[in-house]
């Protein structure tokens, strides 16, 4: 077995190459490991070394050093290989993913305890094709999303503060509904909407949580589509909806377990953030992919020990 690691080395507020190399070098020292480390060179290429190397045909296991991006990639690259296996080590500015291990999540930070923790099967999101181990969200929030980082250098700023600055600006000076026609299940339904979110794991923004029953592994995903609202009606909204509330709003908040979402525009303006990645589009499917990523972690650790 080869131990692959993918690191980022423009993720988080410094370089942490030379702390990943340290780690891989005490796995091939230590434990007598076959070990490599990668450096990616741009957007998009964790997930062309990670397929590259799957479809070897090799016993590999990935460790995806990084923020969410780098997971997402890496998870591009791995998902529905036999052969392979993930996890990650966090470095980066956002780690989401790893908030819905609760407990545990400190101890992702050191291969030490990872390289031989037990694997088990995660499921995914596909939307286009493209996966999301976390959240795939249309609508107001993938806005903010792609204009969170023009907040995020800030020390002030981090988190879920450069989410909340990004939340205000488009609620303050742009639209916050769009015209769609959304089906969830065949069932089909054409008007404004503020977001349509789909969950397989609980954690985005900085740690906003929209569904908090939502599991990593149960073969549901849970979707909330928002219809259009105010904006006195959106400030009294977000803060129950970063904490799962939903419920508290019917009117507002259709929840759902569809198998299939799709949202089509008559023109290119659907921004879709797929674990702080985005897409844009003018039509949308969002489906379950189940149980097809491995992953590994601690021993014990569990992806839902946080949800309700």
């Amino acid at each position: 077995m080869k131990h692959v690691f993918i690191i980022n080395p423009a993720a988080g507020k410094k370089d942490s190459t030379q702390k990943i190399y340290d780690m891989a070098d005490r796995l091939r020292r230590d434990h007598g490991q076959e070990v490599e480390c990668i450096l990616t060179r741009r957007q998009g290429h964790a997930t062309e070394l990670a397929r590259k190397l799957c479809e070897s045909g090799e016993e590999l296991r990935f460790y995806a050093c990084g923020g969410d991006g780098t997971v997402n990639e890496v998870a591009n690259g791995v998902l529905g290989y036999d052969n392979a296996a993930m996890t990650c080590i966090p470095v980066g500015t956002g780690n989401d993913f790893l908030r819905n291990f609760g407990p545990d999540t400190p101890l992702f930070s050191d291969a030490e305890n990872l390289w031989d923790g037990p694997v088990f099967p995660l499921d995914a999101i596909d939307a286009n094709g493209r996966a999301a181990l976390t959240i795939a969200c249309s609508g107001l929030d993938a806005r903010v999303a792609r204009d969170v980082h023009k907040y995020g250098d800030s020390p002030l700023l981090s988190g879920k503060g450069s989410y909340v600055a990004a939340l205000i600006v488009n609620f303050l000076f742009r639209s916050i509904s769009s015209h769609w026609t959304v089906e969830l299940d065949g069932k089909t339904a054409e008007g404004d909407y503020a977001v349509i979110t789909v969950c397989n794991g609980r954690f985005y923004g900085g740690g906003f949580m929209p569904v908090a029953e939502a599991r990593m592994d149960d073969g549901v995903l849970n979707t909330l589509v928002i219809r259009k609202i105010s904006r006195p009606t959106f400030l009294r909204f977000v803060g129950p909806y970063s904490k799962g509330e939903y419920a508290k709003f019917p009117k507002i908040a259709n929840y759902s377990t569809a198998k299939e979402i799709r949202i089509r525009s008559d023109r290119p303006d659907i921004v879709t953030c797929l674990d702080g990645e985005i897409v844009h589009s003018d039509d949308m499917t969002i489906r379950l992919s189940d149980k097809r990523l491995n992953f590994f972690g601690p021993a014990g650790c569990n992806c839902n020990s946080n949800a309700r």
